[in-house]
């Protein structure tokens, strides 16, 4: 007997797994956990990977940090369309054993070469583990637990970044560069043990377009190298021009063979959902302002007031403590604080902060009556915009495009990020010796991008709704087949 289900309902729930969900929760914020510990914890390991390699310069040892986040930004859209179709528990057993085996790698590297080869392959797994970690607890939590969900997993994120450079400034500064990778091997192995408590959904359709993907994931990659090494090579540089322009072209290429593909890599349908449109849009410019803030704040901090790079990260670690905070409480009170007013409201919050920070600039250390209070702001500001744009982009698609949804909205921070690194990058190298000035325009430049970001809120639905679906006869004869259950 055919069940009938609704088009915007989940696919079902197995028997036995309901009593799960603190697990299933705890699975997806591993892998959410993992992904971006390694975005920050590696940055402080630069010095002491130098003393390793001395015959590598400072630019060769920034490609460490480099080809996992264009590796990582590359995969992700592939990485979540996949996910639907093939299910989001195997995908993310791919994921988080390819992760842990490359951070094993990465700690036992035995040159320069290999740790960058290792490097990549551990942004390749991420990018396969992070929307297939979200869409998992997406479609195994009930919908009246979403939103917090949603918080918890973001949490996990800024709890990463919370903990990455003062956890990178202890284990090199007690056990060497190596131990920042070999910390997320038993992470990894707990993880991977744990995906046996997880459900599994498929969509019913075949592979995606494995031709448009391969262009999307080489455009993205090719676009987020040119504009992160820019500033190196220089803006009117040959290969900084062929690599902007190669990476829009393939990226447009796979866009315009998405849009007649009857199995798209990318799911361009999504962007036709208003609210998902805008998620996006947020997304990128939130990008654009968080990462350079994450790098920016620990500059200030050891070229300006001259701190140690293990006190600027212990320096940074109140802000990410208080975005986890305000990310889970705007997922708990998800019926008063709704995407929109939690986008909104914390972008102009990060607009107000970085202000004043641009006013200020204190050249002398003023922790406590300057830095502690701006960095509370900013921790709310971005705790909340981070989990009202997330809310926003899963909660406004079916739940069986969860994960391609994901990975779409995060591509979407991740070049903007990319592109606000090398915007800082330049500025910082233009105003080299004049003191607080470049730090003062960066600032000003997060100013006017939260601006826009809280403008680009006005576009989100206040409660989201999930994109339009098949038709419900269409939905009651495949739903029981194309979305069962697949065998632990």
């Amino acid at each position: 007997m055919t069940t009938r289900t609704s088009p915007h309902a989940d696919p079902r729930h197995p028997p036995g797994r309901e009593g799960r969900g603190g697990l299933v929760l705890l699975l997806a914020c591993g892998g959410s956990f993992v992904s971006l510990l390694d975005v920050t914890i590696a940055n402080l390991a630069v010095p002491d990977l130098q003393r390793d390699f001395d015959d590598a310069s400072v630019a060769d040892l920034t490609w460490v940090m480099s080809l996992y986040a264009i590796a990582f930004a590359a995969l992700l859209a592939p990485a979540g369309r996949l996910a639907d179709v093939v299910g989001r528990r195997r995908l993310y057993r791919v994921g988080i054993t390819v992760f842990t085996a490359a951070s094993a790698a990465c700690a036992f590297a035995p040159n320069l070469a290999t740790l960058l080869a290792a490097r990549a392959v551990q942004g390749l797994g991420a990018a396969a583990l992070v929307p297939a970690s979200l869409a998992i607890v997406l479609a195994q939590i009930p919908p009246a637990r979403r939103a917090a969900a949603i918080g918890a997993w973001s949490a996990s994120a800024s709890l990463a970044a919370a903990l990455g450079p003062s956890l990178g400034g202890v284990l090199v500064d007690l056990f060497g560069w190596r131990s920042v990778f070999l910390i997320t091997v038993p992470i990894g192995l707990g993880l991977m043990f744990l995906t046996r408590v997880a459900g599994d959904t498929r969509s019913g359709e075949r592979t995606p377009d494995l031709v448009g993907s391969a262009f999307l994931a080489a455009g993205i990659g090719t676009l987020v190298l040119g504009v992160t090494q820019g500033s190196a090579w220089g803006w009117g540089d040959a290969r900084t021009i062929g690599c902007v322009a190669g990476g829009l072209l393939l990226i447009g290429a796979s866009v315009a063979r998405a849009a007649r593909h009857p199995r798209p890599g990318i799911e361009v349908g999504l962007w036709r959902s208003r609210p998902y449109a805008y998620a996006n849009v947020v997304s990128f410019l939130f990008g654009m302002l968080l990462y350079p803030w994450m790098l920016l704040g620990v500059l200030y901090l050891t070229q300006i007031w001259q701190y140690s790079e293990l006190r600027a990260g212990f320096a940074m670690t109140h802000g990410a403590v208080v975005s986890a905070v305000a990310g889970l409480l705007v997922g708990k009170y998800a019926r008063l604080v709704n995407p929109r007013i939690a986008v909104i409201g914390g972008s102009l919050v990060l607009a107000g902060t970085a202000l004043w920070i641009g006013l200020a600039v204190p050249e002398e250390p003023a922790f406590a009556a300057f830095w502690l209070p701006s960095g509370i702001l900013l921790g709310i500001g971005i705790g909340a915009v981070s989990t009202g744009v997330s809310s926003a982009g899963a909660l406004s698609v079916p739940p069986v495009k969860f994960a391609g949804a994901t990975g779409l909205n995060l591509t979407a921070r991740q070049v903007g990020g990319a592109l606000g690194i090398a915007v800082l990058a330049t500025v910082l190298e233009r105003e080299a010796g004049n003191g607080t000035d470049g730090f003062a325009q960066l600032f000003f430049m997060i100013t006017g991008l939260a601006v826009l970001t809280a403008i680009a809120g006005l576009g989100l639905a206040a409660r989201p709704q999930p994109a339009p679906g098949p038709p419900p006869q269409a939905a009651s004869t495949s739903v029981t087949s194309a979305r069962e259950e697949i065998p632990a």
